[in-house]
């Protein structure tokens, strides 16, 4: 049984609303060719991301992917400069020449988003390395959605990080599509937690990745696993994404009754209701928050709107070491 405090609710119940408007006025500001580049979005998965990260200290590393917008503000990445990086502007988290997939911030352990399929996993390991090698009991993350399971690269990160008992997590947002395959067609497996086995490391399971609390809890066991000096371990979260794959995926390969079905098992109404009801707080508080937040990303959008594109003159600055 999951115990925190209202402050800790309130805050896991903040970054979730975040995640939601973000995006939410991402998507309108793309069709408005406000928005620089690809972008893939995390309304749906919003528990998923802030019931992770929660366990998170900024001295632990997360390397995160494609639709790493709910992880970033899960770890508190600021919106007035991820608003002006996905708008290409200087201003940006990466002075806007990343866009969506090259969201970083260092100082907070977020060594950034990646547009490659599976190229967080073997950086999380040599991370993990580093962090054992200097004996921090800081861990490393690295966030996927399903499909990147099945690359190279998980497998050889995983046996790597299994035979030298490196401190890294490996989480698994399970939305099941690969951008349209769905994962059923793509793994023959019916669970991806169950390949820890093969590596003789523990894999934990979360069937409701919409309940953030669920996540929670085993996500905490996974980093206590970790944390205590025992090796790597699989976190696998079931949960959706209501929008395609990205900005120019109309998702026509599901059902409008699918997605239907599981917007009504919306995250932000299922923590709301629990909080309401277990009396942990109060509507009002809740709305509160969500015109709070509102208000969080007005603000972001009009720093990035008068925010200057870079100059061209530094093309070639931060290309080689100095």
């Amino acid at each position: 049984m999951v115990t925190l405090s209202k402050e800790q609710h309130m805050d896991m119940f903040l970054k979730m609303e975040r995640i939601r408007e973000f995006d939410m006025r991402i998507n309108k500001l793309v069709r408005r060719g406000f928005v620089q580049g690809m972008t893939h979005f995390s309304v749906g998965e919003e528990a998923a991301n802030v019931g992770a990260v929660a366990h998170l200290s900024y001295q632990d590393l997360i390397f995160s992917n494609h639709r790493g917008h709910g992880q970033s503000i899960a770890k508190d990445m600021d919106l007035k400069g991820m608003m002006a990086e996905l708008a290409g502007k200087a201003t940006g988290v990466s002075k806007g020449r990343g866009g969506s997939m090259h969201l970083a911030d260092f100082e907070k352990g977020n060594y950034g988003t990646n547009g490659i399929v599976g190229g967080g996993f073997a950086l999380a390991t040599g991370a993990a390395l580093t962090q054992q090698y200097k004996g921090t009991n800081h861990i490393a993350v690295a966030f996927s959605g399903d499909g990147a399971t099945n690359e190279g690269s998980f497998h050889e990160s995983v046996n790597m990080a299994a035979t030298w008992k490196l401190p890294v997590i490996f989480f698994i947002i399970n939305n099941r599509y690969g951008i349209s395959m769905d994962i059923t067609n793509a793994t023959n497996t019916p669970h991806l937690y169950t390949r820890a086995d093969a590596y003789g490391i523990p894999g934990f399971y979360c069937e409701d990745g919409n309940d953030v609390l669920a996540v929670y809890e085993t996500m905490g066991k996974a980093v206590d696993h970790v944390r205590g000096g025992n090796g790597p371990a699989i976190v696998e979260v079931e949960t959706y994404r209501w929008f395609g794959h990205s900005t120019s995926d109309a998702g026509k390969y599901r059902t409008k009754e699918e997605v239907a079905e599981w917007k009504e098992k919306d995250p932000m109404l299922k923590y709301r209701d629990y909080l309401t009801s277990e009396g942990i707080a109060t509507n009002e508080e809740l709305d509160a928050i969500q015109e709070q937040v509102k208000g969080e990303v007005d603000e972001a959008y009009e720093f990035a709107e008068n925010s200057p594109f870079p100059e061209l003159s530094v093309a070639f600055e931060d290309v080689w070491v100095d």
